[in-house]
C-alpha cells in the first residue's frame, strides 16, 4: 500500500481524470478498503478540494468547481494566467500542441472557482490576437465539450446550420478536431441515427443530460479525417521563405500574417500557414524584396507559374496596337 500521501495525490489526480467515480472502482484503483478511502477524501477536503459524495446505487465521488491547487501552488494570478495561456494554446494551429492545450485547459477550468472563470472568460473574450485565427470559440464550449468526450456523456446544444435554420442536437460526442482554423466536434447524431461535424463556432448552450454511452466505432476511425471528408475542409499549406530583408521591414510589411525569425542582421525566415497557394505569393510580393523557397516544392511550381502570366502579360502590353487587337 503507498503512503499516506503519495495516495492522495493519486486520489486527487484520478479524480481530477474522470467527473465521477464509484467508490468501489475508487477503493480498488488504489489498492484501499473503502473505509480507507473516505478517509482520504476527508484529507482532500482539509486541503481544500472539494469532493462531492452522493449516496445510492449511482454513487460515489467527483470534485466541485472550486478547488485550490495546492499541490502546484498556484495563487489567483497564477491561475487565470494559465487558463489564458491554455486557452490561446488550444487555438494557436500549431500541430500537436491544439489536442494537449485542450486537455489542460479542461482540467484547469474544472478546478477553477466561479469568480476566476469569469475573469478567464471576460479576458478571453476582450483579446484580440494578433495572429490570424478563425472563428472565436468560448472557452466554456470547448471545455463543456472536451468533459463530455472525456467522460463518455450524451449531450445536447442548440446549433445553426450553414443555411441559418436553428434546431436543438442531441449527441454522442467523440472526439474535438482542429482543422482549417474551425475547431469541431464529432459526434453520433441521435436523432439522424448518424455520424455528425459540428462546427464549434455555431454551437451554443452544450449541457449534459447525465446519461452515459458505449463508444460506437467512428467509420474510418480518423476523426480528423472524417472532419475533412465531410465539412470538406481544405488542406493548409506550410510556406517557408527566406527573405533577404532584415526582420523589422518584413514583419512591417506582413507580420501580421505570418511567423518571422531573423537570420541575421539583413535576412529572415517568413512562415505563413495558408489553405491555398495565391496569398502567401501575394505577401511575399509586398515584401519588396528577393527571397529564396525554403519549403514546400509545391510552391515553387506555384510561383513559376505566376512568374511565366506575368512575363506574357507585360510582352504582350508592350506589343504594337495592331498586334493586341
Amino acid at each position: 500500500m503507498a503512503n499516506t500521501s503519495s495516495r492522495t495525490l493519486a486520489l486527487l489526480s484520478l479524480l481530477q481524470s474522470h467527473r465521477h467515480w464509484s467508490g468501489a472502482d475508487l477503493a480498488e484503483r488504489l489498492g484501499v478498503s473503502e473505509r480507507t478511502l473516505r478517509r482520504d477524501v476527508d484529507r482532500l477536503r482539509e486541503l481544500g478540494y472539494p469532493v462531492r459524495a452522493s449516496r445510492g446505487t449511482d454513487g460515489g465521488y467527483q470534485l466541485a468547481p472550486g478547488a485550490v491547487l495546492p499541490p502546484l501552488l498556484l495563487d489567483d494570478e497564477e491561475g487565470v494566467a494559465l487558463a489564458v495561456g491554455m486557452g490561446n494554446a488550444a487555438q494557436s494551429g500549431i500541430a500537436d500542441v491544439e489536442e494537449a492545450a485542450v486537455r489542460a485547459l479542461t482540467k484547469v477550468m474544472q478546478v477553477l472557482p466561479p469568480r476566476l472563470r469569469a475573469r478567464v472568460n471576460a479576458l478571453r473574450a476582450m483579446t484580440v490576437s494578433a495572429t490570424p485565427a478563425g472563428p472565436v470559440v468560448p472557452a466554456e464550449v470547448l471545455t463543456a465539450i472536451a468533459q463530455a468526450c472525456r467522460d463518455g456523456e450524451r449531450m445536447r446544444f442548440d446549433y445553426t446550420a450553414r443555411g441559418g435554420s436553428q434546431t436543438e442536437r442531441e449527441v454522442e460526442p467523440h472526439r474535438l478536431v482542429a482543422l482549417g482554423g474551425r475547431w469541431y466536434l464529432v459526434a453520433y447524431d441521435l436523432a439522424r441515427h448518424d455520424w455528425r461535424s459540428f462546427r464549434l463556432d455555431r454551437l451554443t448552450r452544450p449541457r449534459g443530460t447525465g446519461a452515459g454511452f458505449r463508444q460506437r466505432p467512428l467509420p474510418g476511425g480518423d476523426a480528423a479525417a472524417f472532419v475533412r471528408a465531410s465539412a470538406q475542409v481544405p488542406t493548409a499549406h506550410t510556406v517557408v521563405a527566406l527573405v533577404h530583408a532584415p526582420a523589422e521591414h518584413v514583419r512591417r510589411m506582413v507580420g501580421q500574417w505570418g511567423g518571422i525569425e531573423p537570420v541575421g542582421q539583413d535576412r529572415c525566415r517568413l512562415t505563413m500557414v495558408s489553405t491555398g497557394l495565391d496569398w502567401p505569393t501575394q505577401a511575399l510580393g509586398n515584401v519588396g524584396a528577393e527571397f529564396d523557397v525554403i519549403e514546400p516544392p509545391e510552391f515553387v511550381d506555384h510561383l513559376r507559374d505566376w512568374g511565366t502570366r506575368f512575363l506574357d502579360a507585360a510582352a504582350r502590353s508592350g506589343a504594337p496596337t495592331e498586334e493586341k487587337l
